[in-house]
């Protein structure tokens, strides 16, 4: 039995040994390796072979990049006004050996000094600003950590605040002066409305007026125009119709020319002057109270032969006109 047992012994031994000796390590962390209690190595990711109970794993970082929620703290602006502020840091472990030695907890030192610096920093500004500038708080938050994190081991990579919370009584006075800037703007942007209405309206009542006087003038134009033209068509019309009555008498006067030369034509032109003459004797003893009588008027018949004597003069004169 005891040559059994120590087979057995040395099979446990060799496995302790094997499991202390060897190291597996994942990707994304960092082992510090400390041998008889001094730092030694930093082990990387894969396999790594250590000495037993000489070497021991001391740290364990992870290198990826961790979120870190910063407590809520009352911070106090510029112009006396309490601020509740919370945040959030995103870091990085670049060094596990500082990250091992160079502080004590690097966690806990960069929450204190994100608190710290936010507090100076919302300390220099007024409430307005501190809702306008939160980029440059985060810029300056940041840039203070990354500074004092370098001997931790650790890079800050933004910060970010989450909230600012300040007093209810501000919080109605903000609501309120909100609401007045509103008010006003809508009244200005109203009034304005106002005036390019007026604006329009005006400019459209001169353009409609030019409008009416060009159309008016254009009226007057086109009808001094037309009256010009009609006066010309009327006297056109006056022209042609003085031309056909002329050209009617003497077709009429060639037709009793023609009717002359016809044989008893001169018969019944002598009976016709008999006629006009007794019904031009007959009206004037109508019309007038006063008759004028010619010192033959008893011989009708040499009043006719007078008359026939001068057509037959106009007759010899111009043979080649009619009368």
């Amino acid at each position: 039995m005891e040559w059994l047992s120590l087979p057995l012994i040395l099979f446990i031994v060799l496995a302790v040994f094997g499991f202390k000796a060897f190291r597996v390590v994942p990707q994304q962390e960092a082992h510090v390796v400390e041998r008889l209690g001094r730092f030694h190595a930093v082990l990387k990711p894969g396999l790594n072979f250590l000495i037993p109970f000489l070497d021991r794993v001391a740290y364990k970082h992870s290198l990826k990049e961790i979120p870190l929620d910063v407590p809520s703290q009352v911070c106090i602006t510029r112009d006396n006004t309490q601020l509740t502020v919370d945040g959030i840091i995103y870091f990085q472990v670049t060094d596990a050996k500082l990250a091992s030695y160079g502080s004590s907890n690097y966690i806990t030192a960069i929450t204190q000094l994100a608190q710290t610096t936010l507090r100076s920093v919302i300390g220099r500004m007024e409430l307005d600003k501190t809702f306008e500038e939160r980029d440059d708080i985060n810029r300056t938050v940041v840039a203070s950590l990354d500074e004092a994190a370098v001997s931790w081991g650790v890079k800050v990579l933004r910060y970010e605040i989450k909230d600012l919370v300040p007093p209810q009584e501000i919080l109605r006075s903000m609501q309120a002066q909100i609401t007045a800037e509103r008010e006003k703007r809508a009244r200005i942007a109203q009034s304005e409305g106002l005036k390019i209405e007026q604006i329009n309206l005006a400019t459209g009542e001169r353009e409609a007026d030019i409008k009416k006087s060009e159309g008016e003038a254009q009226a007057a134009v086109n009808a001094s125009q037309g009256e010009k033209v009609a006066q010309i068509n009327r006297a056109q019309g006056e022209a042609e119709a003085l031309r056909l009555v002329a050209q009617a008498s003497a077709d009429a006067i060639r037709m009793v020319a023609e009717a002359i030369r016809q044989p008893g034509g001169n018969e019944a032109v002598n009976l016709k002057v008999a006629e006009q003459y007794v019904e031009a004797f007959a009206k004037l003893a109508k019309e007038g109270n006063t008759l004028i009588l010619p010192a033959n008027v008893a011989d009708i018949g040499s009043l006719v032969a007078a008359g026939m004597n001068v057509v037959k003069h106009q007759q010899q004169h111009h043979p080649k006109h009619t009368v």
